[in-house]
């Protein structure tokens, strides 16, 4: 079988006004996210699949984001497979967090990676 390379940029490569896509689940959402990502935990994508399908109607990018990549990469590998403009951010949110990109919880708390 010939796969395509799955479509990968690292989190410096991120623009600031991205659609990103946090697949990661419901606890390690409050521990800490990116600003404005649009949340649809792996568990749960296929029922909320339309919600996906909704934020990148305008032909926008998502960026797929997990804890270290590997849930978001096949994540990714299904967007792609549906026509999405989708890519897997290399080294997840552990890597965002790294990089120093900013992250934010929903109750003002200090932002972590869980």
């Amino acid at each position: 079988m010939n796969f395509a390379p799955l479509p990968t940029v690292d989190v410096a490569s991120v623009p600031a006004d991205a659609l990103v896509l946090d697949v990661r689940e419901d606890d390690e959402w409050a521990a800490g996210h990116v600003e404005g990502a649009l949340h649809v935990p792996m568990s749960d994508f296929v029922a909320r699949f339309g919600e996906v399908t909704e934020a990148v109607a305008d032909g926008r990018r998502a960026f797929v984001v997990c804890r270290v990549g590997g849930r978001s990469a096949q994540v990714t590998q299904y967007l792609v497979r549906q026509g999405i403009d989708a890519v897997n951010v290399d080294g997840g949110m552990l890597a965002w967090d790294g990089a120093g990109r900013p992250m934010v919880t929903d109750d003002g708390s200090p932002a972590y990676v869980l």
